[in-house]
C-alpha cells in the first residue's frame, strides 16, 4: 500500500531533483563528455561518489533520467520505512515496529526530501538495513559493512560507522582489553580494520583525483559553510541539535522520543544496543561537523531522527512487551490516549493545500523553465554571451536543461565584490574567473598583477578581520540571456533568497537586454 501510494504521489506531482542531486547528473555528464567534472564551481555543493557513480549509469539515457532520480529517492522511502519496521520488529516485538512504521510514514518530512530526489533517505535507508542485518546475526560482516561502506560514500558522517564496525569485526569478542588489542592486531584484525576505512579512501581519492587535494571536500565545505552562515560556535551546537530534532519530527514525537529512549533504558537495555549504538553515533558525529566548522543542517540528523521514531514506538506499544498486570493496564491506557491526542494536533495541523501547492509549483515552473530555455529565440540568444541567473539556485536546472558547462551559465551574485575572511581560500573559482573575463566591468575589481586589491579592516560586530576588495564598483553585464524569474513564489524561492547577501538588483534584467520569452514564472532577457 504504501508502494502505491508513493507512485501515486510521484505520478500526480512531476517533481525534480534538488540542488545537490542535479550537480551529480551534471559532473556525470561532464566525465561521459571526456571532462574532469569541476567541484569548485561557484557555491557548488559537496560532490558525493556514489551519487556520481549512479548518475553515470543514468546519463546514457538522455535528459529525462532526473525524473527518475526522484522515482529512486521515493523508493528509499519504502525501503526506509521496512527497515525501521524489521529493525524494531527484531529488537522489540511486531507491534512496536508496526507503529515505528506508521510513525515514519506519516512523517511529511522524509516524503517531501524524497519528492525533492534527496539522498539523505537513501543514506537512512542504507545504515538502518545495515542495523537490521547485524541485530539478526551478530557479527554479520561483510553484509553489513558494505551497506554501511555505500552509505559512507553518500555522506560523511557514516565514516564513524564504518570505523566502528571494522573496529567491532577485529575485536572478535575479546572479553579483556588485552585480549581484545591482540585479536585486532592480527593479520584479519587489521583487514577489517581497513575495510572500515574504504568509504573515506573511496572520497578522498575521488577529491585527488579531480582537483589533486585529497581534502578538498572538507576544506571547501568549511570554507562555504562560514560564507553561508551554517556554522555554530560549541555552545550553540546542543540547542541546535535538539531544535532540528524537533522540527524534523515534530514537538510531540521529539519528546515521545526522548521519553520512550529512557523507559527502552529501564525496561530492555540489552536487547537495544543497536539503535541506542546508532543514535549516539549520529548525535556524536554531528557534534563533530559542527566542531570541525562544517555546514550544520538539520538533514545531518535523519538518522537520529529516524530512531526517535523507533523509541518514541516503544513509548506507544512497548506496553505489549510487558506480562500481564496493572503497569500493562495502565500503561495502554495512557499510551491510547496519547496517541489519540497526537494524531488528532497533527490532523489539525496539517495542510494538504499547502503541499498540494508546493508539489505543482514545482513541477509547473520546471516546465516553464524547459518552456523559456528552449524557445528558439533564447536557443539564438545563447551564441551572444553566457545565460546569466540572479543566483546560484537556477544554475544546476538551468545548466542540465541546455546541457551547458559551466562557463555557459552564471549567477550574477557571483559578481558582488567579495567581503571575505583572510583564511579562506577558493574564491576565485573557475566560473569567477569566466566570469570577470566575460564583463569588462569586473576588472576593476584587480590590480595590474591580475591579482584582486583588497584591504584589511575590523568588523565592528564579530571582531574578526576582514579582507575588502578595492575599489568597490557594481560589475555589470552587457551581454549574453538573463533569466529572470517573475511570478511572486519563483522571486521568493530562486531569485532573492539569502537575504543579506542576494541582492534586489540582480533580479532585474540589466540596461539594454530586451525581453525574449516568457512563461508563468520566467522571463529571458537577451542583449547582444
Amino acid at each position: 500500500m504504501l508502494c502505491v501510494g508513493l507512485l501515486a504521489l510521484y505520478l500526480a506531482f512531476p517533481t525534480y531533483p534538488n540542488y545537490d542531486s542535479y550537480y551529480a547528473l551534471l559532473w556525470a555528464r561532464e566525465i561521459w563528455d571526456g571532462q574532469k567534472p569541476i567541484f569548485d564551481a561557484f557555491r557548488a555543493p559537496t560532490e558525493h561518489p556514489l551519487a556520481i557513480l549512479f548518475s553515470l549509469v543514468l546519463t546514457p539515457f538522455g535528459g529525462g533520467v532526473d525524473r527518475f532520480v526522484v522515482l529512486c529517492s521515493m523508493a528509499s522511502v519504502a525501503a526506509l520505512t521496512a527497515g525501521v519496521y524489521a529493525l524494531a520488529k527484531h529488537v522489540f516485538n511486531r507491534w512496536v515496529g508496526l507503529t515505528a512504521g506508521v510513525l515514519v510514514v506519516a512523517n511529511w518530512s522524509l516524503i517531501y526530501l524524497a519528492v525533492r530526489g534527496y539522498l539523505d533517505v537513501t543514506y537512512m535507508a542504507l545504515v538502518i538495513w545495515a542495523a537490521v542485518l547485524e541485530t539478526r546475526h551478530r557479527r554479520r560482516g561483510w553484509p553489513v559493512l558494505l551497506l554501511l561502506t555505500f552509505a559512507g560514500t553518500l555522506r560523511p558522517e557514516a565514516w564513524v560507522l564504518c570505523g566502528l564496525y571494522g573496529l567491532w569485526m577485529a575485536w572478535d569478542g575479546g572479553r579483556t582489553l588485552r585480549d581484545g588489542l591482540r585479536r585486532v592486531l592480527t593479520v584479519r584484525g587489521i583487514a577489517w580494520l581497513a575495510a572500515g576505512c574504504v568509504a573515506t579512501a573511496i572520497w578522498l581519492a575521488t577529491d585527488f583525483a579531480v582537483t589533486g587535494n585529497p581534502l578538498f571536500s572538507q576544506t571547501y565545505t568549511s570554507g562555504l559553510a562560514e560564507e553561508l552562515g551554517r556554522t555554530r560556535g560549541p555552545l550553540e551546537i546542543p540547542f541546535v541539535t535538539i531544535a532540528f530534532l524537533k522540527g524534523i519530527d515534530g514537538a510531540p514525537l521529539f519528546f515521545a522520543g526522548v521519553a520512550g529512549l529512557l523507559v527502552t533504558l529501564w525496561l530492555v537495555p540489552r536487547r537495544s544496543v543497536a539503535p541506542l549504538v546508532l543514535f549516539v553515533a549520529g548525535i556524536g558525529t554531528f557534534f563533530l561537523l559542527g566542531l570541525g566548522g562544517f555546514s550544520v543542517i538539520d538533514r545531518y540528523l535523519l538518522v537520529p531522527a529516524a530512531l526517535l521514531m523507533i523509541f518514541a514506538a516503544v513509548l506507544v506499544a512497548g506496553w505489549t512487551m510487558l506480562p500481564d498486570g496493572r503497569l500493562r493496564r495502565w500503561w495502554s491506557r495512557l499510551a491510547i490516549v496519547g496517541a489519540v491526542g497526537v494524531a488528532v494536533a497533527g490532523a489539525l495541523n496539517f495542510n494538504p493545500n499547502s503541499i498540494a501547492n508546493d508539489l505543482t509549483f514545482r513541477g509547473e515552473a520546471h516546465d516553464d523553465l524547459v518552456s523559456v530555455l528552449n524557445a528558439p529565440q533564447t536557443r539564438r540568444a545563447l551564441r551572444c554571451g553566457p545565460l546569466w541567473t540572479p543566483n546560484h539556485k537556477l544554475v544546476p536546472d538551468t545548466r542540465w536543461i541546455l546541457d551547458a558547462g559551466v562557463p555557459d551559465v552564471l549567477p550574477r551574485s557571483m559578481l558582488k565584490p567579495p567581503l571575505f575572511d583572510d583564511e579562506l581560500t577558493g574564491f576565485d573559482s573557475p566560473d569567477r574567473r569566466v566570469a570577470r573575463r566575460e564583463v569588462p566591468a569586473a576588472e576593476g575589481l584587480r590590480g595590474p598583477d591580475g591579482k584582486l586589491e583588497y584591504t584589511m579592516e575590523t568588523d565592528p560586530e564579530t571582531g574578526k578581520r576582514k579582507a575588502v576588495v578595492v575599489p568597490d564598483p557594481t560589475p555589470v553585464v552587457r551581454r549574453g540571456v538573463m533569466l529572470v524569474p517573475t511570478s511572486r513564489i519563483a522571486l521568493v524561492r530562486q531569485g532573492y533568497v539569502f537575504v543579506g547577501d542576494d541582492r534586489a538588483f540582480d533580479v532585474v534584467p540589466p540596461v539594454g537586454f530586451r525581453r525574449i520569452a516568457t512563461s508563468t514564472h520566467y522571463a529571458v532577457y537577451a542583449s547582444c
